[in-house]
């Protein structure tokens, strides 16, 4: 055999007699020290390249690195939290010797051994790979503290109040531990306090913080410098893959004078109000600094059209009105000034109503819409037949983020006949009225679907005259109110009321659709629809809500969701609609299903009535949000 194949033969055995053997497979990384401390033991287990080795097969040499990283790894994890000379203890035993125990640390001690060496031999026999658990155990010491702090910023910025309260918010402070995720938040919200009105010029004239380890004290100097502050220049519309809508009504909701002081809240409000028109599905405001002209900041708005048209279709079901469906057609925009149309029809076998809208965007005063709608419905029940044909013309209005106005005429003619013992054949009454409404609209929430925090609620009053011969005359308000509040992510209690008074000495003369009821649904859970109030019978002695001057309603409910999308709620609800100064209060209580569906919320109530309700126990099944 040729010497140079000789040597290359004895060269690939030493080789592969060199190759490691499969040491150990680490099962578990152990994290002790730190319970007091979720965030910090799990930035320390995400920061170890050992958590990302568990369960796989790992060499001696490739287990002994890991180890060795492990500590370098946990010490930088700490640091961020403002702990720099933490004690750092690591540990590895087989699992089948019982943790603790002296075979356990002997085993430990010669496997760390024997990697030390190198020796391939000691394990030349043993190909299987063993299983490890390595736990480190954390003493974090004492922190760094802030003992220098020198935070602030020069030129004009420093006298803009968001910056001043950016400043003000400004943490951590002098004494307080050198946690650097507060830093790096509180830098930024500075950052974004002198971008956000204008200040693009802003830089550094110090950025600095020093860590003095062995007197465990920071020291941080960060100032900025602001420049000039900017001004708001035009905004430019651009519409793909066509325009929809003219540059003329868009340029309306441009709430600022170019040349005014910079102030992207500006530019959220245009982008707000573009939202709220419906007509784009997209909608980009993007200021452009980098264009700006004597720092003047052009704004490009691009602008995505929606569909056209919506079409809806849906079927239903009600216990006194029997199955129905309902149809649907908006049109989002149907002229290039921004017009939208809708068309409604909601079918069913002893209810019936048709509705029409037409609404035109408007600019003056506040952002809203200007809006004719005329709406005719039919209903018959066991007790009352009614008619009714109701025109409305309204001016709504966004008056803030969480307050809607709405001004509105309403011309009604309605027509109504209770079928009775005393009157066994129609005899019908007929009103025309005539009267203005106001109303507010105020929601402030975290989620409109499914709200956590916050409340909302609406106040109306309305009043007019009209009746059989013109003569009745009526004032009403009536206020609403519902108020959530999260424990944790699955439970919270929702707490909701209402109150409504009528001011008028005819009350019978007015239709039924101006009168108050309890009961039902969204009402007091535990009664039939409309069953708490005044009552009249029907020929077969069943009686029959009449209407009342006032109500006033409350329910206190409490939701669980256990696990996915399904939970459990227990609520108790109470009022009632009445004539005179004090009400008869009826009660109910239940409980009930609740499921997070695609579609938003479904709730499915079973309820009792504590008060001789007509029905023992009352289904309730809601769909939808809860505003």
């Amino acid at each position: 055999m040729p010497p140079f194949a000789a040597r290359l033969l004895i060269a690939i055995a030493c080789g592969a007699l060199a190759l490691p053997a499969r040491a150990a497979i680490v099962t578990r990384v152990e994290i002790a020290g730190l319970e007091h401390d979720a965030p910090m033991a799990e930035n320390v287990r995400v920061s170890l390249s050992l958590s990302d080795a568990v369960g796989k097969d790992l060499s001696a040499r490739r287990l002994n690195y890991l180890l060795r990283e492990a500590e370098a790894e946990t010490r930088e994890a700490l640091e961020p939290f403002g702990y720099y000379s933490p004690t750092i203890v690591i540990q590895r035993s087989d699992r089948d010797a019982p943790e603790g125990s002296e075979d356990a640390a002997a085993a430990s001690t010669r496997a760390v051994a024997t990697d030390a060496e190198g020796d391939g031999n000691a394990e030349a026999g043993q190909r299987s790979a063993r299983s490890l658990t390595v736990s480190i155990r954390i003493e974090p010491g004492t922190p760094v503290r802030v003992r220098g702090w020198n935070v602030g910023v020069e030129g004009g910025g420093g006298d803009d109040r968001d910056v001043r309260a950016a400043l003000a918010g400004f943490a951590p402070r002098k004494g307080e531990v050198l946690d650097h995720a507060l830093y790096e938040a509180s830098k930024s919200k500075v950052g974004r306090a002198l971008a956000g009105h204008g200040y693009f010029d802003a830089d550094f004239a110090a950025h600095r913080v020093e860590v003095t380890r062995a007197e465990f004290a920071a020291d941080i100097d960060l100032r900025w410098t602001s420049g000039a502050r900017y001004t708001l220049g035009g905004a430019t519309f651009a519409q793909a893959p066509k325009p929809i809508i003219r540059d003329a009504l868009l340029q309306k909701l441009v709430g600022w004078t170019p040349g005014e002081a910079y102030d992207d809240r500006e530019l959220e409000r245009l982008r707000r109000s573009l939202v709220a028109l419906d007509y784009f599905g997209l909608v980009e405001v993007l200021p452009q600094p980098e264009n700006a002209k004597d720092k003047a900041v052009p704004v490009q708005v691009n602008l995505t059209p929606a569909p056209r048209s919506i079409y809806t279709a849906g079927v239903n079901y009600g216990t006194r009105s029997g199955a129905g469906f309902s149809l649907g057609l908006e049109r989002r925009y149907l002229n290039t000034r921004g017009h939208k149309a809708l068309a409604q029809l909601d079918y069913a076998n002893k209810r019936k109503a048709a509705t029409v809208q037409y609404r035109v965007p408007a600019f003056a005063w506040l952002d809203g819409w200007y809006t004719a709608s005329l709406q005719a419905a039919d209903e018959q029940t066991d007790s009352l037949d009614t008619r009714r044909l109701e025109f409305v013309a309204s001016r709504s209005g966004q008056y803030n983020d969480h307050l809607n106005l709405v001004a509105s005429l309403h011309v009604l003619r309605e027509r109504w006949s209770y079928f009775t013992l005393d009157r066994p054949t129609l005899d019908y009454q007929y009103a025309s009225f005539v009267f203005p409404e106001l109303r507010a609209e105020y929601i402030d929430v975290d989620d409109r679907l499914a709200p956590r925090r916050g409340a909302g609620g609406t106040l109306t009053l309305r009043g007019g005259k009209g009746g059989a011969d013109g003569d009745a005359r009526f004032v009403q308000l009536h206020a609403s109110a519902q108020w959530f509040h999260g424990f944790d992510a699955d439970s919270r209690l929702i707490v909701r009321g209402e109150a409504g008074h009528t001011f008028t000495d005819t009350l019978l003369e007015l239709p039924p659709s101006l009168r108050y009821y309890a009961g039902g649904d969204r009402s007091v859970r535990g009664y039939g629809w409309r069953e708490i109030g005044p009552r009249i019978r029907n020929s077969v002695g069943d009686s029959y809500a009449l209407g009342a001057a006032n109500v006033v309603t409350a329910s206190v409910e409490y939701e669980r969701y256990f696990k996915g999308p399904w939970g459990a709620a227990v609520f108790v609800d109470s009022g009632s609609a009445f004539d005179g100064k004090r009400p008869d209060m009826h009660t109910g209580v239940g409980i009930g299903l609740r499921w997070r569906s695609p579609v938003g919320p479904v709730r499915i109530d079973v309820a009792r009535g504590l008060k001789a309700p007509d029905s023992p126990f009352t289904i309730h099944l809601n769909i939808g949000a809860d505003l």
